[in-house]
């Protein structure tokens, strides 16, 4: 089978991005988001899934954010440093959605989904950026969301990024966590991890039982 169908037929044609956050507090529609990177996936010829394209982007807080200064200590994030880089939310959107659309027609998949170790956060942070630059079309679920930290807390027995990559046998570095490229990049060896260990087990593809005779 051609490998962009076996990952089309994998996840019932939802194309999984891996998404990682910086931000400047917890709430999505007051705080602002800084820093993003996303992991497209790909699926090879036998149904293994691997890492495939980064985006990483710096980000300038919108207008009237807020910023904590606990969440600022905690990432070391300096939000109007110049050699950020950083640019407005709807730059890092837009290339975004286009990479993410190119990889969802090569793909052969009819929509995105936000895979992250704690989903909900990330994706509630994303849907506020959306809302707030207008754009239309995103290509991302609305609520369907593929949670590492669930699926790691099951398979592995652990819930934290670090402690669920070193269970599954990959390595973390604390000192460069945080980083929301560093973490966007474990997470998406993680989740592969995740999805290729289940095949390994015989879990995928799912073979189809005959239905069972009934006395007529």
């Amino acid at each position: 089978m051609d490998a962009t169908h076996l990952l089309a037929d994998r996840f019932r044609g939802y194309f999984p991005v891996v998404i990682d956050l910086e931000t400047a507090g917890f709430n999505a529609k007051t705080d602002a988001l800084l820093e993003m990177a996303a992991v497209l996936l790909q699926m090879d010829s036998a149904g293994w899934l691997t890492p495939c394209e980064t985006l990483h982007f710096h980000i300038e807080p919108f207008a009237g954010a807020s910023l904590d200064p606990a969440a600022l200590a905690f990432n070391q994030i300096d939000p109007y440093n110049p050699l950020r880089g950083a640019v407005s939310e709807g730059e890092a959107l837009q290339l975004l959605f286009k990479q993410v659309k190119k990889a969802l027609k090569a793909a052969h998949c009819q929509r995105a989904v936000i895979v992250a170790h704690n989903a909900a956060f990330d994706q509630g942070f994303i849907t506020a950026m959306t809302a707030r630059t207008g754009l239309p079309h995103t290509p991302f679920h609305p609520f369907v969301t593929f949670d590492t930290a669930a699926m790691s807390g099951l398979v592995l027995g652990q819930t934290v990024l670090a402690k669920a990559c070193y269970a599954a046998g990959l390595p973390f570095d604390p000192a460069q966590a945080h980083s929301a490229l560093y973490d966007a990049e474990r997470t998406a060896l993680l989740f592969c991890e995740l999805v290729n260990r289940w095949k390994r087990l015989g879990g995928w593809p799912i073979i189809q039982k005959a239905e069972p005779l009934t006395a007529h």
